[in-house]
């Protein structure tokens, strides 16, 4: 038997409707993204906790509908690639 193959990406390639785990928040170099993933961090976006992508728009892709525990949050994909998760294959 298989095991599964666990892996790490962004939540911005995370696909529609897939369930994942925060890994952690990259640190960016630009200060004001440190806000950003402050705020990030702040709204829950923490290592263990489950999240997924509801639904991406269609023109442009941005912004993502994020689900994180029983709150749904606007992300462009800007914001979304700092969040790490883990998904499994």
């Amino acid at each position: 038997m298989d095991k599964e193959q666990v892996r790490t990406i962004g939540l911005d390639q995370l696909p529609e409707e897939r369930w994942a785990t925060v890994a952690g928040v990259t640190v960016p170099a630009l200060a004001s993204d440190q806000v950003l993933v402050l705020r990030l961090l702040e709204l829950g976006f923490v290592p263990g906790e489950r999240v997924q992508v509801v639904r991406e728009a269609r023109t442009g892709r941005d912004p993502l509908a994020v689900r994180l525990g029983h709150t749904t949050f606007a992300l462009r994909r800007h914001e979304a690639a700092f969040i790490q998760v883990i998904t499994t294959a």
